[in-house]
């Protein structure tokens, strides 16, 4: 499989877990900067404008992003912070 095709797959299981909610912000945060193809320095500079530090706690849940930073990393992925609809119990 090229690289462009496992990009592809990659963002289609994404999405498709975020659809399904099997995804928590941390996990998600991960997977779309590793999506796009960077390191966390990477993402802190280009995306985030924050330090290196705080990137690696929101990845590893720990870190407490605004909505504003979550829209963000969020947006070139076409996705954005809202409420959703839970799913029934």
């Amino acid at each position: 499989m090229a690289a462009s095709d496992n990009s592809i797959a990659a963002k289609k299981a994404l999405r498709e877990e975020l659809e399904a909610g099997n995804l928590m912000i941390a996990q998600a945060l991960r997977r779309m900067r590793k999506i796009a193809g960077m390191n966390q320095t990477d993402c802190t500079k280009k995306i985030v404008a924050t330090t290196h530090r705080i990137c690696m706690e929101y990845e590893r849940g720990q870190g407490n992003p605004t909505v504003e930073t979550l829209n963000k990393i969020a947006g070139p992925f076409g996705y954005g912070v809202g409420f959703v609809k839970e799913k029934p119990t």
